[in-house]
């Protein structure tokens, strides 16, 4: 199966909540009123696009029906659905620059963030580029244990401490062996705890100025990784995330086992941060990079 036929499959769920919803809307209608952007509205809130972004890209339409003057509902769907596609546009790549270059992937327990590490590892080295996995989560002895598996599952090395060792001390130990291997690309995987957001963001912190410092010519991706089947709720950690760290982008998993992908245009439009992974299945090879056009493309053909 192919990349696009992949994807597709994966969003079925979230494809028949949003484009059925969205579809119905316009059936019912003869004529573009009031009455059509109130139920499309309230469509596009029950497919996890949030109020806020559902009413903003409700106004944006009413705008380009005027200014384009159209008349015909079928003609208006095709405009919201390209309104759509254009929220998703943007570059969903991950920076890679220097050598090492560092990705910190976080987020809370539960979400998938240590899977997402060991798939993202398969992509890169699938991509010709050496990697090393920094087991920071000293939080749980089953977190490093589970990353160590998919260090050996990716076979490449991985840095780690006792549990309950000093996060930090993990990451610096981590830089120096990725500097002295050559690696091209240093893995750092965190705790993922927020019941204590400041020693959350102290420690965020700690481990973003070790990296800083020991590799200060490295590009660094901060990747959060969220769960899709929780909705609104993971839109919630992201901004609360977002006020602990500079998040770069976001892995969004599980999209293959909900209806509820249509929080990544909602986190794209309220938050700004790009979408670079989504998850549409268990296989190691599943976790897709981000490609708005074919995300689009996927949900409303």
């Amino acid at each position: 199966m192919g990349f696009f036929d992949k994807l597709k499959e994966g969003l079925g769920k979230t494809r028949s909540a949003l484009k059925g919803a969205v579809d119905n809307v316009f059936v019912a209608f003869s004529k573009i009123d009031d009455d059509l952007y109130d139920e499309l509205e309230e469509a596009l809130i029950l497919a996890d696009l949030g109020g806020e972004t559902a009413m903003e890209i409700v106004d944006e339409l009413r705008e380009r029906v005027k200014t384009k003057r159209i008349n015909d509902t079928e003609e208006a769907k095709l405009e919201l659905y390209a309104l759509i596609g254009e929220i998703l546009e943007g570059d969903c790549s991950l920076d890679l620059s220097g050598k090492p270059s560092v990705v910190m992937v976080i987020g809370v327990n539960g979400v998938g963030k240590t899977t997402s590490i060991g798939k993202i590892t398969s992509v890169l080295k699938n991509s010709g580029k050496s990697v090393i996995l920094a087991a920071a989560d000293t939080f749980r002895a089953a977190a490093i244990d589970q990353l160590g598996v998919w260090a050996e599952r990716n076979d490449v090395p991985m840095i780690r401490h006792d549990e309950g060792s000093d996060p930090a001390s993990v990451v610096f130990d981590a830089c120096a062996a990725a500097k002295s291997r050559g690696a091209d690309v240093l893995i750092c995987d965190t705790a993922g705890r927020l019941h204590n957001k400041k020693n959350l963001m102290d420690e965020l912190q700690k481990i973003y100025r070790v990296i800083r410092r020991e590799l200060p010519d490295s590009s660094l991706e901060v990747l959060l990784v969220l769960d899709a089947t929780t909705g609104q709720n993971a839109v919630n950690q992201a901004e609360m995330f977002k006020e602990t760290a500079d998040i770069t982008g976001i892995v969004l998993t599980k999209l293959d086992g909900t209806a509820k992908g249509g929080i990544v245009i909602n986190i794209k439009k309220k938050l700004d941060i790009p979408v670079k992974f989504v998850g549409v299945g268990e296989g190691i090879d599943d976790l897709q990079v981000f490609e708005p056009e074919s995300f689009a493309k996927a949900l409303f053909e």
